[in-house]
């Protein structure tokens, strides 16, 4: 069983919430163990945020020039996906977690 530490995504958001951010490789389990949310504009946004299908946050705020931290331990099986969308480009998500396979 090999397990392996990984980005799973790192970008800036789209404008459509339901973007595809990550897909578990078919044979794997991931832990998604911590999560960024990070806002460049002088302006407030929001985020919306699901893991395999359930909302984590649903137009979430996050303030100007800002970034929060999401610490967990999700696991997230075969096919499963990680979406997200922001209100505006200027949002970055950043994902780091375990795959195991």
């Amino acid at each position: 069983m090999a397990t392996v530490t990984k980005v799973l995504f790192r970008g800036a958001a789209t404008t459509t919430v339901g973007t595809t951010l990550y897909t578990v490789p078919a044979s794997t389990t991931t832990v998604v163990s911590n999560i960024a949310v990070s806002n460049t504009a002088a302006s407030a946004a929001t985020f919306t945020f699901a893991l395999g299908g359930t909302n984590l946050h649903t137009t979430a705020a996050i303030a100007a020039n800002s970034t929060a931290y999401i610490d967990l331990k999700q696991v997230l099986v075969a096919t499963n996906t990680i979406t997200g969308g922001a209100s505006a480009i200027t949002v970055s998500f950043h994902l780091s977690g375990v795959e195991i396979s």
